[in-house]
């Protein structure tokens, strides 16, 4: 990487006007940034020296990337599944040596989780997709027999694990990583303390605006959370109000003229059977981002199964997680419909950088490159509120919506303070029981997430916060010129690079 970094140096620092007009130095400044990136991820020891979670995510999941998407026939795709699983016990045998560092206790706890579901997965979950395909006898022997030495290989690296020196701190990115991150990653020009500064004087707003939004809707949040719950789909009318509310996104977006919406379909399926049993304890999306170079088909979005043979108690409790506020703001208008499936899209076919074509695909344990992240999340959560604007949220939904933005401004505060040192791991489990209101099983997941992917929380607020800023700025300076379509096809056009390298591309006047 370092070659290939100092190959990458230009003779002269790249203007705004050569960045703007000419892809390739475009691409060239986001390569060089995503090598500062990762090399600084390297040389820190806080990511594949000290991670097993990361071993083990890109061992299942090179697998299950040839499992779960029709790029060419089942049979094209057989030989690739046997190499990767004959490939697997070597890739981790190499894991206890690579890990050098003492390895916080809740990614060890989190790479037990995938050892343990790797198992099942490569053997029932595997001869499922078989039959699924009808793959013939011999070649489901073959596969069987590279599974058993994948399997096996997993037991022990679940071993392992156990040996592998561990420790109850070491969460913390630390300020210099992390100002790495955000400044090359992100390329945003604020210090994280001026990050930190602004999202703790925004976050007591939102808060405020919730509490008046709960007793306006419901009397009180406790109340609202309840009617939230109880404001679901009928058994028999589940899987048709993911349609009906798509439908519905799609024709306001259309009717109000605000974005590009070319055709590119999408149905949302249960979760196949072949998987659901190991989902929950992997990096499973529902919504995972079609592959840049795969063919422009039909698009799955997996949910999860509720069906009437389930008994009625269980039906109640997914039906109550699965509530219309649930479908509407996250699984339609953020995943699968306006927000990253049309994000996807312009990325796909409009951008002109080709990093900003692929640097957002999600992969084994996060998306490719990380300069990705506040466009394709920015733009997701910025494209729920643009729904609002539109009249399509329920009282209801609005409410959930603005809880939303309170745990976004959360997340951002847990993501400066866990990786600058503020907080322990600990301290961020208790802020998020005590500002989101998250039980303590979602909150110490959520900050397991948070301290192994440092300044990654805060791309949603990052983005979010920083396309609403530039949407005021260029409507200011075009007057009546300004329309919500020209902005949105513009600000999507270049792809999946940070938000605030685009809004100076598009309003920064050269030198």
């Amino acid at each position: 990487m370092r070659r290939v970094r100092a190959a990458l140096e230009p003779a002269s620092p790249p203007t705004v006007e050569s960045l703007r007009r000419h892809a390739p130095t475009l691409d060239g400044e986001l390569a060089r940034a995503n090598l500062d990136v990762r090399l600084a991820e390297y040389e820190s020891g806080f990511f594949q020296a000290r991670n097993p979670a990361l071993w083990t995510g890109e061992a299942i999941f090179g697998v299950v990337s040839l499992m779960i998407r029709d790029f060419a026939p089942v049979t094209d795709r057989l030989p690739s599944i046997v190499a990767r699983l004959n490939a697997i016990p070597r890739f981790l045998a190499a894991m206890p040596d690579a890990i050098t560092a003492p390895v916080p206790t809740q990614w060890i706890g989190r790479a037990a989780r995938e050892c343990a579901a790797a198992d099942g997965l490569f053997d029932r979950g595997l001869q499922l997709w078989m039959e699924l395909h009808q793959v013939d006898a011999e070649t489901v022997l073959r596969v069987h027999e590279a599974a058993e030495r994948a399997r096996a290989a997993f037991v022990v690296a679940a071993a392992s694990l156990a040996a592998l020196p561990s420790s109850d701190r070491g969460y913390a990115a630390g300020g210099a990583l992390f100002a790495t991150l955000l400044h090359r990653g992100h390329f945003c020009r604020e210090t994280p303390d001026q990050l930190l500064e602004q999202t703790l004087a925004e976050l007591p707003l939102e808060q405020a605006r919730l509490t008046d939004m709960a007793a306006a809707t419901a009397g009180s949040w406790e109340a609202a959370q309840t009617a939230l719950a109880a404001d679901h789909p009928a058994v028999d009318d589940y899987y048709a109000t993911f349609k009906r509310q798509w439908n519905d996104c799609h024709r306001r977006a259309r009717a109000a003229d605000v974005v590009t919406w070319e055709p590119w379909p999408i149905r949302y399926v249960p979760i196949p059977e072949w998987a659901r049993e190991w989902t929950p304890q992997l990096y499973w999306l529902f919504y995972r981002s079609p592959a840049p170079f795969d063919p422009y088909t039909l698009y799955d979005y997996v949910v999860t199964p509720i069906d009437a043979s389930m008994p009625a108690e269980e039906q109640e409790k997914k039906l109550r997680a699965w509530n219309h506020s649930t479908i509407t703001l996250n699984h339609v208008v953020h995943h699968g419909a306006v927000g990253h499936h049309v994000q996807n899209w312009h990325a796909r076919h409009r951008s002109t950088s080709r990093v900003g074509r692929v640097a957002a695909t999600d992969c084994a344990s996060r998306i490719a490159m990380f300069l990705g992240g506040s466009m394709a999340e920015g733009w997701a959560c910025y494209a729920t509120q643009l729904m609002d604007e539109l009249g399509m949220l329920t009282p209801l939904e609005q409410l959930s919506e603005q809880h939303t933005r309170v745990r976004m401004l959360a997340r951002a505060i847990v993501d400066l303070r866990l990786h600058l040192g503020h907080f322990t791991f600990g301290d961020a489990v208790q802020y998020y029981q005590e500002i989101v209101g998250m039980p303590i099983e979602v909150a110490t997941a959520e900050t397991t997430r948070n301290s192994m992917f440092p300044c990654t929380a805060i791309m949603y607020w990052l983005g979010t916060s920083r396309i609403l800023a530039l949407r005021e700025q260029m409507k200011a300076s075009s007057g009546d010129r300004f329309s919500l379509r020209g902005f949105h096809d513009a600000l999507l056009s270049r792809g999946a690079i940070p938000v605030p390298l685009v809004a100076t591309l598009m309003t920064e006047t050269p030198a």
